[in-house]
């Protein structure tokens, strides 16, 4: 294959991508706007599953750094009730279906196993144009440019490479998540590490629920989603971090203390994260030399495949390209008719949204999971 590629976005998916390809000796150009790897918090936990992520690590040939990285008993689970009752808890049992990582040392080990060079960071892009004969031109916000012939959008929920193929854009769901820290739960919030248990707590409501991960170095790692609209929060001075914290957590008044303390306690200051989602199902027709993964392709309100998919996705395109050097569109032909089928099963994974189910319809769909 002698086309060269182009992949807009460091993400987990566009780094499997380069690494797949780097593999099979197909050179690939990654551009990020975060201007280095360090630049901000790559987020939480991640549970990389065996049917989808773990198969775009081996893709990767990491299984080994993968592995060194894995929280053991992190796939613990629990469900609470608002009064802090415990009505589902699951230790981890140790097969490692739904092994438990960190995104940004996932994110480095990805970034360790590529040539110097390939990622180009600071390099925000600002628009990209088609020129005719599957070539692309990108546009950077520093005046830059590239031309190329094969343009990978792995960029994300507003992807600038997106509109070359389809005029779909994320909706707001109808909810949002506030993101908090409470470091060192163990000593100074023991009534909450006592709760949250080993792993993962859920405590689900109508309209409102909070997910926690336990993360390393006794760190518990919390989301309180409401089901609201976006006018809403524009109400809550985010600049006062005390003040949100406590506006969000009268939305949980009545809940036992152990938990809104995730909320009220937190040692960070409160972060709102708005939902978004493109409509399921989202395609195109194929247009020649550009393709999507990840968010850019297939948005969804989180329902844990976000990520797995992303390097799915990544891992599947550069197999593709490398199972056919002399018809790049033969290829990505391929690649997006898995992919939108993958996309659209995934999509309609229940339970990502409360809305009016209880607690107890959650305690019953894992209770039917778990059996034989």
């Amino acid at each position: 294959m002698t086309t060269d590629v182009t992949i807009i976005g460091a993400g987990l998916g566009g780094l499997t991508l380069a690494r797949v390809l780097h593999l099979h000796g197909i050179p690939a150009t990654v551009y990020e706007a975060e201007p280095s790897p360090t630049a901000r918090s790559q987020g939480g936990l991640l549970d990389i599953h065996d049917y989808n992520g773990q198969l775009a690590i081996q893709a990767a040939d990491l299984i080994d750094e993968f592995g060194a990285i894995v929280l053991d008993g992190r796939q613990a689970m629990r469900i609470l009730d608002t009064d802090g009752t415990v009505l589902f808890d699951k230790s981890d049992d140790g097969t490692g279906g739904r092994p438990e990582v960190q995104r940004g040392e996932l994110r480095q080990i990805l970034l360790d196993s590529l040539p110097p060079g390939t990622v180009r960071w600071g390099r925000k892009v600002t628009r990209t144009r088609a020129l005719g004969e599957g070539r692309h031109e990108v546009v950077f916000a520093d005046g830059r440019s590239v031309v190329t012939g094969l343009l990978v959008g792995a960029d994300g929920a507003w992807s600038r490479v997106r509109p070359l193929l389809t005029a779909a854009e994320p909706a707001y769901t109808g909810r949002s998540v506030v993101e908090t820290y409470l470091y060192d739960a163990a000593t100074r919030h023991p009534a909450t590490a006592k709760a949250v248990g080993a792993g993962s707590m859920m405590v689900p409501a109508p309209h409102r629920e909070i997910f926690v991960h336990r993360e390393r170095d006794d760190t518990l790692h919390a989301y309180a989603g409401l089901s609201v609209p976006q006018d809403w929060f524009a109400a809550v001075d985010f600049s006062d971090p005390a003040a949100a914290a406590a506006r969000i957590a009268a939305e949980f008044a009545g809940w036992a203390p152990e938990l809104t303390a995730l909320i009220t306690a937190t040692d960070t200051a409160p972060v709102l994260r708005s939902l978004h989602a493109l409509p399921a199902g989202t395609r195109w027709d194929r247009v020649p030399g550009v393709t999507l993964l990840g968010d850019a392709a297939h948005l969804a309100a989180p329902n844990g495949e976000g990520a797995n998919l992303a390097m799915l996705d990544g891992a599947e395109l550069g197999r593709a390209l490398a199972a056919r050097p002399g018809d790049t569109e033969a290829a990505l032909a391929a690649y997006e008719q898995a992919m939108f089928e993958r996309a659209l099963e995934f999509a309609e994974t229940p339970g990502s949204d409360p809305g009016e189910s209880t607690v107890h319809d959650l305690v019953a769909a894992f209770t039917r999971h778990e059996q034989p």
